[in-house]
């Protein structure tokens, strides 16, 4: 059994669940127009206790003689209020609690004083009620409005005000909250210091920054503004305009011309109102509406009176925004209402009265949006719903005055009775009481009149439009609660403005459209940081984001693209083995490697024939060699770079070309010297001849071997990252280190070519058999060639083609000598080797 009730309650949660947070809609009637000057009004009532049973037809005739009906929905509160006090045998046992209103019920502000003269003894004997007990603390209500509550404290009878405490419904006021010239008065609404913090929280959701003030010019209305002005600045929400509406009826009329222009020619859509809605403040409002002037206005819950008493077109506005202090809905008033006169009390009187909840869902069906629903909206349509009576701000202040003076009373009777003493009409005992009473209503709030322990309120968000035919429509948006972290204070029901409106989007409220990615703003001097104009951002500097005021470069590793609001990551560069250059140079360096050893096995194989011999085979030999690892050092170029091969690259091409080219000049000086050996009269031994190759190639070798260790100990080359000379790319290189190193090594190259090109010319007319002289000039003229041009060239590029401008040079410079002096001796060993014979060598000697 007890598992089937947990399982039941488990299935009921969510709809518990969306009992409680789902948001409510609002329907109202108009019930008569306003009236012109009528901009202050109030509601008196004395609530006093008696040792009686009290009716429900003493209410009825309260109510009956002694209330308008435009301000019955006071008296009706405060009635069902007091009834349920009545009804709790806990608080006031075998008492009741009653309240009185002065003759004609709410007056109007000018009338109130008039009546402020009231005599206690005179009073009036009601059906089922008759007190003639000795007078007691009287517990004064007065509201809405601050004049009111002001007036009467300021009026009283001296003698009289320790008789009475004063407890006031409305809106919190500072100057009522002065406890020298008002000591026994209290106020029942709370403190909006949090109202600054979630306007501008609502602000921000919705990306206004550009605000218009609507705002009474009094010590509450500025206190307001300080505060709202500090939270905007913390958010950079500016002003459009701040309009102070003076209280003075006639100094407004002088200058409410200048207080209509400004929000007429100002490009805020948003504006805040904030003051008493019996202040000028409501006149310049009604105004606005007469001008056709449509903002989205954001103020307070009181603002709903003004409101509606006027039309507006529904498709010409988003409404108003009120801000109502957060309390929980007190249920049963309807009913009890059509309890006291069921025929007074219709359904349509009701209606009438304020605000009626009733079920969204099914206004949903009636009509999909607040913007399509129609004009003419009827009563029957309302009066089809499941509507029960809300209670506004004003309604629930009074609720929990009536509960805030039982409680005192109830504690105040208890500590007398304990004490002996059954006298309860000492006002000064019952003040004490008041000012620490803290108990919890029967809604489940607290209420605690320790003004030094009063929180900041929470408020709910409603969003409210009036139809032409006198129709209110009010939907709960949202709520803000201070106590929440810093950007999770404010909560929207994105779907309820959906629903009114057809879109969960606000119209914008800017001085200036945002700035996009890839623009900043540009703010000018004396102008509000609201206004400014955009530009795009400089070169190789990105934005992200919107509404930035600088752009910042990217990464060394990424770069800017087009639109400059993205960095992309760089791709990195060098010669790779799958770049098709790359691949294609390192297939050219295999190839003549191997052609170079194919040549190399030619000359070893043919060692004996006299061809070989007479261009001195040895030299043959070191050369080919050395010309292999001059293709093979192209290699070590292709690849990512790193340290060590850097290193290599640079030391091995001149290490290798060194010997390359110390043999070429060997085999010239060789070719001179034998010519000179056997002139007539020479007697030269050929031991010297022979040594002479090897010492010039160990010696030319020898020297740029210093060359080398010098570059390395000074500045040896290294990795270098280039990330800026090719747009949206990285190149990886090696650097050369020392350039001047690097220079040295060619031009020892470039000294060895010219001396071997200069003997090589000086021999190319000796009757050489083989043409070697001839030969080796050619080669050493080709590969001066193409080190003269490699200069400019390499340093008219950059990245991976100056990679490759040195590869082809050292593979064509290489290629050159293998073919220039190898080439046609291969030739005439292989398809002539007729010509490879010493008769031949002879004959064309002695020739």
């Amino acid at each position: 059994m007890f598992n089937l009730i947990f399982l039941f309650f488990l299935l009921n949660i969510p709809l518990l669940v969306a009992s409680f947070i789902h948001p409510r809609c609002f329907w109202r009637m108009k019930q008569n127009e306003d009236k012109v000057g009528d901009l202050s009004s109030g509601c008196i009532f004395f609530l006093r206790v008696v040792k009686e049973h009290v009716e429900k037809d003493y209410f009825n005739y309260i109510l009956n003689t002694q209330t308008s009906p435009e301000n019955i929905q006071f008296p009706l509160a405060l009635t069902f209020s007091i009834d349920e006090v009545n009804r709790n045998p806990d608080l006031l046992p075998n008492m009741s609690l009653v309240f009185q209103l002065l003759e004609g019920g709410c007056k109007n502000f000018p009338k109130l004083s008039s009546v402020m003269h009231w005599d206690e003894e005179n009073q009036d004997n009601y059906p089922n009620y008759e007190c003639k007990e000795e007078s007691g603390c009287i517990v004064v209500l007065t509201g809405p409005d601050y004049e009111t509550s002001a007036i009467f404290g300021t009026f009283m009878n001296p003698g009289l005000s320790q008789q009475i405490l004063q407890l006031t419904y409305g809106p919190f006021h500072t100057i009522l909250s002065d406890h020298e010239k008002f000591p026994y008065l209290y106020q029942m609404a709370p403190k909006d210091t949090a109202l600054p913090l979630a306007m501008v929280s609502l602000m921000l959701h919705f990306n206004w920054n550009w605000i218009g003030v609507a705002i009474s010019d009094t010590d509450q209305g500025t206190q307001f503004l300080s505060h709202l002005r500090t939270e905007m600045e913390k958010n950079t929400v500016c002003f459009s305009f701040v309009t102070m509406i003076p209280a003075n009826f006639h100094l407004y009329m002088s200058s409410a011309e200048v207080y209509n222009n400004q929000i007429i020619t100002s490009s805020a859509n948003v504006v805040i109102i904030y003051g008493d809605i019996d202040s000028t403040l409501a006149v310049s409002f009604k105004m606005w509406e007469s001008l056709g002037i449509h903002r989205i206005f954001l103020t307070t819950s009181q603002w709903d009176v003004t409101t509606s008493k006027g039309d507006t077109t529904i498709g010409s506005s988003h409404g108003i925004l009120a801000f109502t202090h957060h309390h929980s809905e007190i249920f049963g008033l309807k009913s009890f209402v059509q309890t006291l006169n069921p025929l007074k009390y219709t359904d349509e009187y009701l209606a009438r009265l304020g605000w009626m909840n009733f079920n969204c869902e099914v206004s949903a069906s009636k009509c999909k949006t607040v913007k399509n629903c129609s004009s003419n909206a009827s009563l029957q349509f309302l009066m089809g719903q499941t509507i029960d009576m809300a209670f506004s701000d004003d309604n629930y202040d009074i609720y929990n005055a009536v509960y805030t003076a039982v409680h005192a009373i109830h504690e105040m009777l208890l500590q007398q009775v304990y004490n002996g003493n059954e006298h309860y009409g000492n006002c000064l005992k019952l003040h004490s009481f008041l000012r620490k009473t803290h108990f919890t209503n029967p809604v489940g709030e607290n209420v605690n009149m320790n003004q030094r322990e009063i929180l900041q309120t929470e408020y709910d968000i409603f969003q409210i439009w009036n139809f032409p035919n006198g129709f209110g429509l009010k939907v709960k948006i949202g709520e803000f609660s201070p106590y929440f972290p810093h950007g999770q204070q404010l909560h929207l029901y994105e779907d309820m403005i959906e629903l009114a409106t057809g879109s969960r989007q606000m119209p914008p409220s800017v001085c200036s459209a945002d700035c996009g990615p890839g623009f900043r703003k540009f703010l000018q001097e004396g102008i509000s940081a609201c206004c400014f104009d955009c530009i795009p951002c400089p070169e190789n500097e990105v934005s992200n984001e919107t509404n930035v005021e600088k752009c910042v470069k990217c990464p060394e590793d990424q770069y800017v693209n087009r639109e400059q609001n993205q960095c992309i990551s760089k791709s990195v560069v060098f010669l790779t083995y799958e770049d098709p250059l790359g691949m294609t140079l390192a297939s050219i360096a295999l190839c003549f490697s191997a052609f170079t050893v194919l040549v190399l096995v030619i000359f070893v194989k043919h060692h004996d024939t006299p061809l070989v011999k007479a261009n001195n085979q040895n030299l043959s030999y070191i050369l080919l060699i050395s010309l292999m690892f001059c293709f093979l050092c192209p290699l070590l170029f292709i690849g990512y770079p790193s340290s060590a091969t850097c290193i290599l690259q640079q030391i091995t091409f001149g290490v290798v070309f060194t010997v390359a080219i110390s043999t070429v000049l060997a085999k010239t000086v060789t070719v001179l010297l034998a010519f000179i050996v056997i002139a007539p009269g020479r007697r030269m031994r050929f031991s010297m001849i022979s040594r002479a190759p090897n010492c010039i190639i160990a010696i030319c070798t020898l020297i740029q071997i210093i060359v080398c260790t010098i570059w390395l100990l000074v500045s040896p080359p290294s990795i270098d990252i280039d990330a800026h000379s090719e747009y949206g790319q990285i190149i990886i290189v090696c650097n050369k280190g020392s350039v001047t190193a690097f220079y040295c090594v060619l031009g020892y190259h470039g000294s060895l070519a010219l001396g071997s090109f200069i003997v090589a010319f000086l021999a190319r007319n000796l009757p050489d058999k083989f043409n070697e002289a001839k030969l080796l000039t050619f080669s050493m003229l080709l590969f001066c060639s193409v080190w003269i041009t490699f200069l400019p060239v390499y340093h008219s590029t950059k990245g991976k083609v100056m990679v490759v401008v040195e590869v082809f040079s050292i593979l064509s410079s290489s290629a050159g000598l293998l073919g220039c002096i190898f080439i046609p001796k291969c030739y005439i060993i292989l398809f002539r080797p007729e010509r490879n014979s010493l008769q031949k060598l002879r004959e064309k000697t002695s020739s």
